[in-house]
């Protein structure tokens, strides 16, 4: 089934058509304006736009069952094609990256550019998904969104956690603002996502894979697995770093999205021009 209602869209900047368009995925539990600041100083003069996902910010949830990150992925490429987005720069961090990767899976013409921000390709382990549907049915149990509230602290890398606590409050606010119901079903969309490591080596396009160093929820060595598996892989590992890379150092992020689409223009005048 495809969804029929789009999804919230934040508008960071509109640009000129001729420059391919930034989409900017979110992670779990989160929502678009953890992109606030990477927005803000992205170079050039292009489009960059942040998705609310499926009842998350102020995105309304799909109502299908079972949960699906298949259904998020055909909820973005029709939102972008309600905003005449036919093909972009693709980027995802952490739940946003597997997203990113059922779009470029199952949308593989809309994806231009490809950006994987502390995520993985592989599915979740035994204990792994067994975690997320615990935490899914606890959720729903308590009505609140507690048992994801340690998040705010635990995705955060050592040095962040340790130099620049106040973060951590801006992460714990933003999942407090996300509900019950929204929380859950990513939990258990993402416990059902499928390994996507052989569409990562059907995509030719330019791809950055980023990481923080201290990363534990998805760690370097995840990083290099999707770059193995990549034809035009750039891998940046940014130093003292965790897990929201995009909120810890958004100026490293900023930049190295801007090289990534810079690369996606000159490929896509190259093919399409």
């Amino acid at each position: 089934m495809t969804p029929t209602t789009p999804l919230n869209v934040l508008t960071f900047r509109t640009g000129p058509g001729d420059l391919l368009p930034v989409v900017l995925l979110h992670a779990f539990p989160l929502d678009a304006r953890m992109w606030d600041d990477v927005a803000r100083l992205a170079p050039g003069s292009r489009t960059v736009l942040a998705v609310d996902l499926p009842g998350l910010g102020g995105s309304a949830g799909l109502g299908m069952s079972p949960p699906s990150l298949d259904d998020a992925a055909d909820a973005v490429a029709q939102t972008l094609t309600g905003l005449d987005v036919e093909r972009a720069v693709i980027v995802g961090l952490s739940m946003g990256g597997y997203v990113a990767l059922a779009l470029l899976d199952r949308h593989p013409d809309r994806v231009a550019g490809l950006g994987l921000l502390d995520t993985r390709s592989t599915a979740d382990d035994d204990a792994a998904r067994a975690n997320r549907l615990r935490v899914a049915a606890e959720l729903e149990s308590s009505g609140t969104v507690d048992a994801v509230r340690p998040m705010a602290t635990a995705l955060l890398g050592e040095t962040t956690r340790t130099l620049r606590p106040e973060l951590a409050d801006r992460v714990g606010a933003l999942i407090g603002q996300q509900t019950v119901a929204g929380v859950a079903w990513s939990q258990r969309a993402m416990a059902a996502r499928p390994d996507r490591t052989a569409v990562l080596r059907r995509f030719a396009g330019p791809a950055l894979v980023l990481v923080g160093d201290e990363d534990v929820a998805a760690p370097v060595a995840e990083a290099e697995h999707m770059v193995q598996a990549l034809a035009a892989p750039h891998l940046v590992v940014v130093p003292h770093a965790g897990h929201l890379t995009a909120i810890e150092d958004p100026a490293c992020v900023a930049e190295a999205l801007g090289e990534l689409a810079a690369q996606a223009d000159t490929n896509d005048h190259r093919i399409h021009g």
